[in-house]
């Protein structure tokens, strides 16, 4: 919301207080959209330019609408869009732009990854391990052509890199694992907080960036707070209708049922635990009504970027 005639000299002050943070990061996260893709290139590059190393498939369990690809010395992942999308996913591609072009226009509250577009991005063939060819083939192939030496994608959509939660989670400590399920629930609370219902909460949409904080990356189910219609699971008339294997109520395609979350936690008893101790309260469908009522009373929820410890305190706040 600052007025910048030169936004060099701007970008220049944020970098004083974000030294670590890349300079094309800042260009986009203030609008200046082009003036950061352009910087990026020019970043990429040059490390390209500085580099051997391969493209590689990235790290952690496949989507399925997209694949994601990596330079392991760079910490940027790279996301193309599958010709063909995996049951049960019932969505088009057109859907998924739509998504992420949301994302891109919507306040991200600190926990959604930003995401850049390119469209006809020529990357080196001799710099993709020959896996990571096979498999575009295999799953893009409308979006793939090779052009002499280059290996030419028709769309992709580049983020920072970061370790996928579940991926962050097997090798946790007793105090990291406490501390990124709290994380987790803020990014689930803040999204909400913003008006945006995650739609997948499994911990493979997550990400863990290098400060421990918990940013979501899966965009394709993503729909607004208020869209949803959250319901109380209806009592069962008699045992049998429990054991059946349809449910016994109604089901519309906006109804979400917050008891069911307690799926995702369902295979390690561990965080389950963890998860109910702080944030118990995402199974109880009367919070998300509250949180849909505010929203459309045109409430504006406090998100901070920072831990309590981290923050400015205020008068009334300092001990």
């Amino acid at each position: 919301m600052v007025e910048a005639p030169v936004p060099a000299q701007f970008v220049g002050f944020l970098q004083q207080i974000f030294p670590a943070k890349p300079l094309a990061e800042i260009y986009t996260n203030i609008g200046f959209f082009k003036h950061g893709k352009s910087v990026f290139m020019r970043d990429y590059l040059q490390h390209m330019e500085q580099s051997e190393d391969k493209f590689i498939i990235a790290p952690g369990i496949k989507g399925m609408v997209m694949c994601v690809f990596t330079l392991p010395s760079l910490d940027i992942v790279f996301k193309i869009i599958k010709d063909k999308f995996a049951p049960p996913k019932a969505m088009s591609k057109a859907m998924v732009k739509e998504k992420y072009r949301l994302v891109k226009m919507h306040d991200r509250v600190g926990r959604m990854a930003d995401t850049q577009e390119f469209k006809y991005f020529a990357f080196f063939k001799h710099r993709f391990s020959q896996e990571l060819i096979d498999e575009l083939f295999a799953v893009a192939p409308s979006m793939i052509q090779i052009v002499d030496e280059y290996v030419v994608i028709e769309q992709l959509y580049v983020e920072r890199r970061m370790t996928p939660l579940n991926i962050y989670i097997d090798t946790a400590s007793d105090d990291q694992l406490y501390d990124v399920i709290d994380e987790y629930g803020n990014a689930i609370k803040h999204l909400a907080a913003a008006n945006i219902f995650p739609g997948d909460m499994l911990f493979k949409n997550f990400g863990v960036t290098r400060h421990g904080r918990v940013v979501f990356y899966d965009y394709d189910e993503i729909v607004y707070l208020t869209e949803c219609n959250f319901r109380k699971i209806p009592e069962a008339m008699y045992p049998e209708q429990e054991l059946a294997s349809e449910p016994w109520y109604s089901v519309g395609p906006y109804d979400v049922f917050p008891e069911e979350f307690h799926v995702f936690l369902a295979g390690r008893p561990r965080i389950a635990k963890i998860f109910r101790q702080i944030h118990n309260d995402i199974f109880d469908f009367k919070y998300w009504k509250l949180l849909q009522d505010d929203i459309v009373d045109g409430k504006v929820k406090d998100v901070f970027p920072y831990r309590r410890k981290k923050r400015f305190l205020s008068a009334k706040d300092k001990p």
